[in-house]
């Protein structure tokens, strides 16, 4: 009895390791009692506490002081081993008695102790005799009180009394079971009973929960024995779900007793059952208490809802917003309309193509498919429906990634669109950049953009291309030169920009430079963004290619100066070009200017105006014709257009000049302007030099024949003057040419 008394009460095992433990319905049995009453500690286990370790206030054995001495001498009698051979004895006849005890009469276990009941029977004063006989010979037993109760309210009821009879013949009712009156059958049930599925009733288990303060044991075995036992209680959970009057408290007090109560509900065969229930007899603040500790609870409902639905059970749809789920497909709740307007106001569905598919069509009446395809966003900033609005923007990075960019042909978005999701700071630049890449629109200006996302415009050309927008982009702190130079380089850009001026002004240097100096802009893009330049720049840009250089030589872009001249100085026909396109200037400045007579001869081959060309051969050096024969007959060629003879030619230079000519008309003009400074000895050797018919004239028979023209006449008329031919006249009769006669000898 002393160790009994130390232990904690609600213990069901004991012994004296963690391994070897004894149940105390068993401990009469077990053939460890001696050592566990010798022990000064014992290892306890109970359902609420677990194992733990008990030191014992006295040891089993100690010996009471305030013993007599006789009763000290016979408690060393009892030592011997006489007596504990004779008690062992008797441990073993009680021990075959236990198996049978539970199955024999009442009358029949007092009479096994009628040494021990005299006691009990003094309480009946003068019936004592009677109680004794009517006890002893059988005809009052432990079915009294159960009789009794028959004629008498408060007590067990027929209905009662066969609950408890079944429960002790091991056949547990089910969970509807009639109980009339609770508490007494509770009363009646042993400890042990709370902790097997006897207390499976709904009636029992209303009582024990709406009297909790008394039963606070009782309901820690039940709780205990469901967690332990779960798919063996989902008969009675779902009976007592549907008629239990304290379904919530049973719900949360479960949870927090068993804290894998909501997993084992989910994951149980009749989940959707489970969860229904506690939609309908939770309120808001203990769902969301739920579902703050068990993140489960909100997923299992926000993909298994239509489950849930369809158990039948009614609760109300507001409760759905405690859990925050996130419908993944609303099309499969069209049949609960009541359902859908909460899910739909409060958002509480996940943000998918099929989603919006259907809020577009059933929940806002709108046939756009195809805008719903091609502009999703503008769609919805039209349609301005505002829980819809207020769902993208919590969750728009999310819109982004599942909608906006899984949507194939979403390319179509409105400006206004666009820049709502280019305002966005909390998505990703990746994110953005896509979602840039895929629109068909062009954005018309970088105001009011994050400088983040002005290269990605740039880069995808979808900014519209405007020299301002450059100037912008090109002055901005996150300025890329290759990707602006990449963007001019489009064809798109460049068929925009030609046809506008680069702006003008200090303001817009940068741009301007910018261009002007960029070799890595294409050939086809530098022409025309050169022409676009309002004004030249003053010099050559260095680190230049020789095509981009030409450019700029052949659209005369560059100011004349004799530094830029000299900075062509490798390019003979650059150099020329040059100056050709500023020839005025070139006069104006030619002493500061290297040029010698090669590259005049090079400009002479221009077609800069006569004028120009005979004050540029008045600056050369004609002496040296006689041995620049190419030279020379560039000079002839001017000579013969204009009919100008430069003072300075000599006799010499003017042979060079007719004979070099390549155009024999060109050789006859000249012989005309420049026979005056030969002899005839010289006009003879020059004739030997020219081409036929020409050379033809010399003394003989022959009789050279010319075209009839203004310049041949003149040629044969000074000819006869001079006595180098005899005579001349007009075929008349056969062509119109001039036959020349010639002297003999």
């Amino acid at each position: 009895m002393t160790i009994i008394e130390s232990i904690p009460d609600g213990t069901t095992h004991i012994g004296i390791d963690y391994q070897n433990l004894i149940p105390i319905s068993q401990l009469s049995k077990s053939d460890r009692i001696e050592t566990l009453i010798g022990s000064s500690h014992v290892i306890v286990s109970s359902p609420n506490h677990g194992q733990r370790h008990i030191a014992l206030s006295e040891p089993a054995n100690k010996s009471d002081l305030s013993k007599t001495y006789s009763q000290r001498k016979d408690d060393i009698e009892k030592k011997s081993s006489a007596f504990r051979e004779a008690t062992t004895k008797t441990i073993r006849d009680l021990r075959a008695k236990i198996t049978n005890l539970r199955m024999m009469k009442f009358n029949e276990v007092i009479r096994e102790n009628t040494s021990e009941i005299d006691e009990l029977f003094d309480l009946f004063g003068e019936s004592a005799e009677l109680a004794r006989f009517l006890v002893l010979e059988g005809h009052l037993d432990d079915t009294y009180y159960q009789y009794i109760s028959l004629f008498h309210s408060g007590r067990l009821s027929p209905s009662d009394n066969k609950f408890l009879i079944r429960i002790r013949g091991f056949n547990n009712p089910d969970p509807d079971f009639q109980i009339d009156n609770p508490k007494e059958v509770i009363e009646a049930m042993r400890d042990e009973d709370f902790s097997r599925n006897y207390v499976l009733n709904v009636t029992i288990v209303d009582y024990l929960l709406t009297a909790n303060a008394q039963y606070s044991d009782k309901i820690a075995r039940l709780y205990d024995f469901i967690a332990n036992n779960f798919e063996q209680c989902e008969t009675f959970l779902a009976a007592y779900y549907a008629r239990g009057v304290a379904v919530s408290t049973l719900i949360i007090r479960l949870a927090k007793a068993w804290p894998g109560f909501i997993e084992a509900a989910l994951a149980s065969p009749n989940s959707s059952m489970h969860v229904a229930r506690m939609l309908s007899h939770l309120i808001g603040m203990q769902l969301q208490g739920l579902a703050d500790k068990h993140p489960a609870l909100s997923d299992f409902v926000s993909k298994a809802l239509p489950d849930v639905l369809s158990a039948g059970v009614d609760f109300p749809p507001d409760r759905l917003k405690a859990l925050k789920i996130e419908v993944p497909d609303l099309s499969a709740l069209e049949a609960h309309p009541g359902v859908l307007n909460v899910l739909f106001n409060e958002g509480l569905y996940g943000l998918s193509i099929e989603n919006l598919d259907f809020i577009f069509r059933s929940t806002l009446g709108i046939d756009t498919d195809t805008r719903a395809h091609q502009q999703n966003y503008t769609l919805v900033l039209e349609v301005d429906n505002a829980p819809l609005v207020a769902k993208i923007d919590r969750d728009f990075a999310g819109y982004v990634e599942d909608v906006l960019l899984r949507l194939p042909d979403n390319r179509f978005e409105g400006v206004p669109a666009i820049l709502r999701v280019l305002e966005r700071d909390d998505l990703d630049l990746d994110s953005l950049v896509k979602f840039i890449s895929k629109q068909a629109a062009s954005l018309p200006t970088l105001e009011g953009i994050p400088l983040r996302l002005h290269a990605a415009l740039f880069a995808n050309e979808r900014i519209e291309p405007t020299w301002e927008n450059c100037l912008s982009f090109l002055g901005s702190e996150v300025s890329d030169r290759e990707i602006l130079t990449r963007f001019l380089n489009k064809a798109g850009t460049v068929a925009a920009l030609e046809e506008s001026a680069i702006p003008d002004g200090e303001a817009a240097r940068s741009l301007r430079s910018f261009v002007i100096e960029n070799d890595g802009l294409s050939d086809r893009a530098y022409s025309a963004y050169v022409r676009a330049l309002p004004r030249n720049f003053k010099e050559f840009p260095e680190a230049l290619s020789a095509n981009k250089t030409k450019i700029l030589v052949d659209m005369n872009r560059i100011n004349f100066s004799a530094s830029n001249l000299d900075h062509l100085r490798e390019d003979l026909t650059l150099s020329v070009k040059f100056v050709q396109n500023n020839i005025n200037r070139f006069f104006e400045i030619e002493t500061e200017c290297d040029v010698d007579d090669e590259f005049r001869e090079k400009l002479l081959e221009t077609n800069i105006d006569d004028q120009s060309k005979l004050r540029i051969i008045r600056s050369m050096d004609l002496g040296s014709l006689e041995t620049s024969p190419s030279r020379a007959e560039v000079i002839g060629r001017v000579m013969a257009r204009t009919g100008v003879t430069p003072d300075e030619l000599s006799v010499e230079s003017a042979r060079a000049v007719i004979v070099n000519s390549s155009s024999t008309n060109d050789q006859i003009v000249l012989f005309n302007m420049l026979h005056k400074k030969f002899d005839n000895q010289q006009v003879h050797d020059i004739l030997q030099m020219l081409p036929a018919p020409m050379r033809d004239i010399k003394p003989g028979w022959g009789v050279p024949r010319l075209k009839f023209n203004k310049a041949n006449l003149a040629f044969v008329s000074w000819l006869k003057d001079r006595e180098i031919i005899s005579s001349w006249r007009q075929d008349a009769f056969l062509s119109d040419d001039i036959r020349i006669n010639l002297f003999r000898k």
